[in-house]
């Protein structure tokens, strides 16, 4: 892997679709039983938020080193004006729609004086429908303008109403019709993003998606094979955890890349999207499928040695591929 790859990141503009969630942690140390209920009494000492969800593959993208723009919905409440205060600091254009509220998780974490906090709850807020009729139909707008300006798409779908029918629709519309780079990260139905150029999904998500087995590398090769022509895409890389990734290109055989590094992760929330922004940008910086997917994999095990909901700097990655 080239260094040069890296360098061209700067000039590659990265528009990122999806939903743009605020990651927000409370910190405390537990001190006793509560005598109201069998519950741990937190004493609180800190709290921050960190851009989460689409936010956060938008986040890994921009300290990559490229231009990015993430189109999503903010609240008008008070979380959503840290969380457009955020953008601001990272260096991120917002072009976001208007809601009441916006999606949030807060996680408390706490433990005793000498020991390391872990989570003890998580509590989830914002929208629980579908979002309305006229919001959906300003993204699609939105979406339609910024795509004239960006090199590559990426698409976060956390299933908080951002990627409806409607912009899914669009999406595949611009892969299909204006030949944009399209890659998608889904957790939910990717067969509704059939036509876009990349799907990543992990070894459950093919699973699911496909109704075969993935244990080993053959039952992920004949599922990920499935997979690709059912979902009419390009390119199809499957995140498999300890055993690294696959990588499935059109009339291409499969290729099993093993995971990088022999250290534990420490935290595994949003490494995929380090791995989805990694690949990505690498994609829209003119590298090819093997070479994209090569990067994103050691993009991931540096990210997963960092606490909670982190990125990737482009002078981490490099030093990294010096080794």
């Amino acid at each position: 892997m080239s260094s040069a790859l890296l360098d061209r990141f700067a000039k590659v503009r990265v528009l990122l679709v999806g939903d743009l969630l605020a990651d927000h942690y409370v910190y405390g140390q537990t001190e006793r039983i509560s005598r109201e209920a069998p519950v741990l009494i937190v004493r609180h000492e800190r709290e921050e938020l960190k851009l989460g969800g689409g936010a956060n593959a938008a986040a890994n993208a921009r300290t990559l080193g490229a231009k990015v723009t993430a189109l999503g919905v903010v609240g008008r409440d008070p979380i959503g004006a840290q969380l457009r205060a955020l953008f601001k600091k990272t260096g991120i254009a917002l072009d976001a729609v208007n809601v009441a509220n916006t999606e949030a998780r807060t996680r408390v974490l706490a433990g005793g004086l000498s020991t390391k906090r872990q989570q003890m709850i998580r509590i989830d807020r914002g929208a629980t429908g579908p979002l309305a009729p006229n919001t959906r139909k300003q993204l699609v707008k939105h979406l339609m303008a910024a795509a004239k300006k960006a090199d590559v798409i990426m698409v976060s779908d956390y299933g908080a109403g951002v990627l409806c029918d409607e912009t899914r629709a669009a999406l595949v519309k611009l892969a299909t019709e204006q030949d944009k780079i399209v890659c998608v990260d889904s957790r939910f139905d990717l067969r509704e993003y059939a036509g876009v150029t990349v799907c990543k999904p992990n070894e459950p998500e093919l699973a699911a998606l496909t109704g075969m087995s993935v244990k080993t590398d053959k039952d992920v090769e004949r599922a990920g094979m499935s997979a690709i022509e059912s979902l009419n895409c390009k390119i199809l890389l499957v995140t498999r955890g300890r055993h690294g990734m696959t990588l499935f290109e059109r009339g291409q055989r499969p290729v099993h890349i093993p995971v990088y590094g022999a250290e534990e992760p420490v935290d595994v929330t949003g490494a995929g999207d380090t791995v989805s922004a990694t690949f990505a940008l690498a994609l829209g910086a003119n590298a090819g499928a093997f070479e994209a997917a090569r990067l994103a994999n050691v993009a991931g095990a540096l990210v997963v040695q960092k606490l909670g909901t982190a990125t990737i700097t482009r002078a981490e990655l490099a030093r990294e591929l010096e080794k």
